[in-house]
């Protein structure tokens, strides 16, 4: 007789009966894996084909995950919202793959972190001086406004008028 059954204690794993003494883990399937992770199928077959997620195949060839490619994912989806491209995951999924317990604990995962470090400061420094050209646009266009205003209000002045259409500024 054959069935399977849910192994107490342990989420996502199945447990398939293939006789009265023999027990054998069958592991997740794609869809359980991508709920559990928060991801799609198609993403996990993406990431398969890039090299980044590596499915084994059960007796009747459906792929079947871990707990460790779960882990995987959640390295990748943690780099992914910290702005790493999707090419920036890999040493953190070899670091993990190879064994260490944090994906960013490899000499090569350490280099990944410095050249985004290096990144983000310099598009800080774009974006500080953009900022300070944005900011000096507004403070003239803000003095003219006043001075407009002034003008407008001033006694024989022409009264508000806005280039726009309306009245007053």
């Amino acid at each position: 007789m054959r069935r399977a059954t849910a192994v107490p204690g342990r989420a996502g794993a199945a447990l398939a009966l293939t006789s009265a003494s023999r027990a054998t883990f069958v592991g997740m399937r794609i869809g359980e894996l991508a709920a559990r992770a928060g991801t799609t199928t198609r993403t996990l077959r993406y990431y398969e084909a890039r090299g980044l997620l590596s499915a084994r195949r059960d007796a009747h060839g459906h792929r079947t995950y871990d707990e460790g490619d779960l882990r995987l994912l959640e390295q990748i989806r943690t780099l992914r919202d910290f702005g790493f491209g999707l090419e920036e995951t890999r040493p953190f999924v070899e670091c993990l793959r190879a064994g260490h317990p944090e994906g960013d604990t490899c000499p090569a995962s350490l280099a990944v972190y410095r050249r985004k470090l290096a990144e983000l400061d310099a598009l800080i420094g774009e974006l500080r001086g953009v900022r300070a050209t944005v900011a000096a646009h507004l403070a003239r266009a803000e003095r003219a406004v006043d001075a407009l205003a002034a003008e407008a209000l001033a006694p024989g002045g022409p009264g508000p008028v806005c280039q726009l259409g309306g009245q007053g500024l």
